[in-house]
């Protein structure tokens, strides 16, 4: 894949009429939004997006109920009542949005639009991790009940970099005026939201975009689920669409975090032993951030986790080739083969520890602190990683060769809840 080169046919991004919290309606729009629905991983995050405000998008995303047929039917019902109540209300016409994240380190601009989709091989949009078919249904069966996409992907494309020009160009025009709606959630971004409603900036955009390809950085089960659910139709419509927000990354590069793991029903005492011959373990101090420098360290000269959940932290590096050429398949290439989440899932997750990648058994969990403290409660294992160069990534996604799921996290990500899209409206 190159990002940046022409293409035959590139991104097309269409404007539609966003689904938004009406202010008035609503003690405040930070009090609504809430991270992705992947990111919200505790309970305890959960309760307290939920008690945020009567009307978090919480509620949508990850509605709470016994069966998964009653939690998609309590989004949709939500969904309709908000709409019925002047809670959430589509925006008067179709158009494409310029949206802007910034703290005190980051500024992050793009827009959100409907995407045409395309499958991989079509070399358009392309993905650089596997995807999990019960997250896949799950969603599919969310945007069905709902009939609308709650949140926008993160995708990135590579621009020419230098004076903007195309979309950038109308970006930076566009950010001059005053947004349709601004605040600042509690993790300290300011988040503004703008309008593009020139012809003419939207046909410069549709110009500059058509010239380039787009990697998912953030959203692989929804890419996946909008591509599911437009199969299922046999004619053309709103469906073949899908929320996104593209960054340009040559104006705007994004962060590369690790995604954590763990390991439920198998506490750190037996999972050290179990590596005895296989890789070499190490207790390593505290507290967190010096454990994950040592991380870091060991990193840098090959495949290392840092193990947590009993008090302690645990150094694992320097694994058994042997181990290696008989786990790790073959028939991929170099920089595939010495991934560390590679390494985790086919050699330590399915030889040596020999646990199910089933979300009974694994959790992927975003934020470290998080999986520590998780392990620690459940006496389980937290397999901490190391971050993924994003040129690594996008080599791979290049050649084709996608990456073990939940082998990285782009940020920073949209927030949830400031636009939506309702496929009855297109």
């Amino acid at each position: 894949m190159n990002t940046s080169g022409p293409v035959d046919q590139g991104l097309r991004l269409i404007p539609f009429r966003g689904l938004r919290y009406v202010p008035e309606r609503v003690g405040s729009l930070a009090a609504v939004t809430s991270p992705p629905y992947d990111v919200v991983v505790r309970p305890d995050g959960l309760h307290h997006l939920e008690s945020a405000d009567p009307h978090n998008i919480v509620r949508l995303i990850l509605p709470q109920a016994d069966t998964a047929r009653d939690r998609h039917r309590q989004a949709a019902d939500t969904l309709d009542r908000w709409l019925a109540e002047g809670v959430i209300a589509p925006d008067p016409n179709p158009v494409l949005y310029v949206y802007e994240q910034r703290n005190d380190e980051i500024l992050q601009r793009g827009l959100i639009g409907a995407l045409a989709l395309s499958p991989a091989a079509e070399g358009i949009v392309l993905p650089h991790e596997d995807v999990m078919d019960d997250v896949v249904a799950d969603r599919a069966e969310l945007m069905r009940t709902t009939g609308a996409h709650l949140e926008p992907l993160l995708l990135t494309y590579r621009g020419d970099g230098g004076t903007p020009t195309g979309a950038g160009a109308v970006i930076d025009r566009t950010v001059l005026r005053e947004p349709l709606l601004a605040t600042t959630t509690e993790d300290g971004f300011r988040h503004r939201l703008w309008a593009v409603t020139d012809p003419s900036d939207r046909r410069e955009i549709e110009t500059d975009l058509a010239r380039h390809q787009a990697l998912i950085a953030d959203g692989h089960h929804r890419w996946a689920t909008y591509l599911r659910l437009q199969r299922e139709r046999s004619a053309p419509g709103p469906w073949d669409y899908g929320l996104v927000l593209l960054v340009d990354t040559a104006r705007h590069p994004l962060q590369v975090r690790a995604i954590h793991r763990l390991l439920r029903g198998l506490p750190v005492s037996r999972a050290r032993k179990a590596l005895t011959g296989h890789f070499r373990v190490q207790r390593v101090e505290g507290p967190l951030p010096r454990a994950l420098d040592a991380l870091a360290e060991a990193a840098a000269a090959g495949n290392a986790f840092l193990l947590a959940g009993d008090g302690g932290f645990h150094l694992v590096d320097r694994p058994d080739p042997a181990l290696l050429a008989r786990t790790v398949r073959a028939d991929r290439p170099d920089a595939w083969r010495t991934l560390d989440a590679t390494v985790l899932h086919s050699a330590l997750l399915d030889e040596v520890w020999r646990i199910p990648d089933a979300p009974e058994h694994i959790g992927y969990i975003h934020d470290t602190a998080a999986a520590v403290e998780q392990a620690e409660r459940l006496d389980a294992t937290a397999v901490l990683m190391h971050p993924v160069r994003e040129e690594v990534v996008r080599d791979l996604a290049r050649q084709g060769v996608t990456m073990p799921r939940k082998s990285t996290s782009f940020g920073p990500k949209p927030a949830t809840g400031l636009v939506m899209r309702s496929l009855a409206l297109d």
